[in-house]
């Protein structure tokens, strides 16, 4: 069944999250570690060929005034490099507060978001991707 992939994109992590088969409800999936600028895209594009990803949701980091920042552009860079390594929708989403969002939503289930930033990361993918499928309606 189609799915849509959430992506909280980072420098040295990016968090991933993916839809249900009915595009109803986001869940955290994993978090790729961008050690290697080769192999952290071999493991995306194999997410994307096994969830049988149809639409690429991607946080936008905007500032709270609603304005592009250096993050914003660095992520604007990875989109278009994501546009041609893909041939899916890509869609960008406001991420503002989301990684405090997880970080809170980590708390309250008792796991240190300090020590487990990697759980942050998809956390922040799925919050993303769960106010992106909500938005559809």
């Amino acid at each position: 069944m189609p799915r849509i992939l959430g992506i909280d994109y980072g420098e040295k992590r990016v968090g991933l999250a993916v839809s249900d088969p009915l595009n109803i409800i986001a869940q955290p999936l994993i978090t790729l570690i961008r050690e290697d600028s080769v192999g952290w895209w071999h493991q995306l594009e194999a997410v994307v060929v096994e969830q049988e990803i149809v639409t690429i949701v991607v946080g936008y980091p905007l500032t709270m005034k609603g304005t592009k920042s250096a993050q914003t552009e660095k992520v604007d860079r990875f989109i278009l490099d994501l546009g041609e390594r893909m041939t899916i929708p890509i869609d960008r989403y406001d991420e503002r507060l989301t990684s405090v969002a997880a970080q809170r939503a980590l708390i309250q289930q008792g796991i240190k978001a300090s020590r487990n930033k990697e759980a942050v990361d998809y956390t922040a993918a799925a919050l993303i991707l769960q106010d992106y499928l909500d938005s559809r309606g």
